[in-house]
């Protein structure tokens, strides 16, 4: 089935002589339940082509559809509904909000649509995540590794279509990493849960089922790992 899909997708910046192509017609498509890895030096376009796939800004030109929605065609008030409830985003500096306890930034989503937290799934989340001791910390009480668990579990909390991931890792030490990227991986196989991750590392790339990368803006291979 197929969770994601990207077709001729460009994004621009400015106009005319000062104008930088930053995508430039990306296609490709996810289906549900694999872990695909987004790799490309600095300035390739990969954070550009992440904030596109997830709602956060619209391209110039193109399509992306999640679980059949195309996305941009809803407008400012059903994208942020839409990307709320069927995207979950992780990002490398967690943007956890500071005046939350770990239990109330991991339900935000959930409060934000007026949905009751269902106990025993936030129960057995917080056990996965080894922060069933730490739920009325706020995140300036964790380390860099807990904090980033809270937002894995913020992004989870809705069950969305997809997850996106920009550098998990790239905050933290390699102890750390290794459990942050063991953990998406549990909830890859375990729940089915399409992953996207944007990656310097290619330790982490390598463990996915597929890797795409990115090049001045294009897909420039889209190779399966044999994983």
């Amino acid at each position: 089935m197929e969770m994601l899909n990207v077709q001729n997708l460009s994004k621009v910046y400015g106009k005319g002589d000062t104008a930088v192509k930053a995508l430039d017609n990306i296609s490709f498509s996810v289906e549900k339940g694999q872990f695909v890895a987004i790799i490309g030096p600095s300035g390739s376009g990969k954070s550009t082509l992440l904030h596109l796939l997830g709602g956060v800004d619209r391209p110039t030109s193109g399509h992306v559809s999640v679980d059949q929605t195309d996305m941009y065609q809803l407008n400012e008030t059903q994208l942020a509904i839409f990307r709320r409830r069927q995207i979950g985003l992780i990002y490398q500096f967690y943007n956890l909000i500071p005046i939350l306890t770990v239990e109330e930034n991991i339900t935000l989503p959930m409060l934000l649509d007026g949905h009751k937290v269902d106990d025993t799934k936030l129960t057995n989340m917080l056990e996965r995540l080894g922060l069933e001791k730490r739920l009325q910390y706020l995140p300036n009480q964790l380390s860099g590794g807990q904090q980033q668990r809270v937002s894995i579990g913020r992004a989870l909390i809705s069950n969305p279509a997809i997850m996106l991931a920009d550098e998990p890792t790239g905050n933290l030490d390699s102890k750390n990493s290794k459990e942050i990227i063991d953990l998406l991986k549990y909830f890859n196989r375990s729940l089915k849960q399409t992953l996207i991750v944007i990656t310097h590392d290619e330790r982490i790339a390598l463990q996915a089922d597929r890797i795409i990368t990115i090049e001045d803006g294009k897909v420039a291979s889209d190779e399966v790992t044999g994983r």
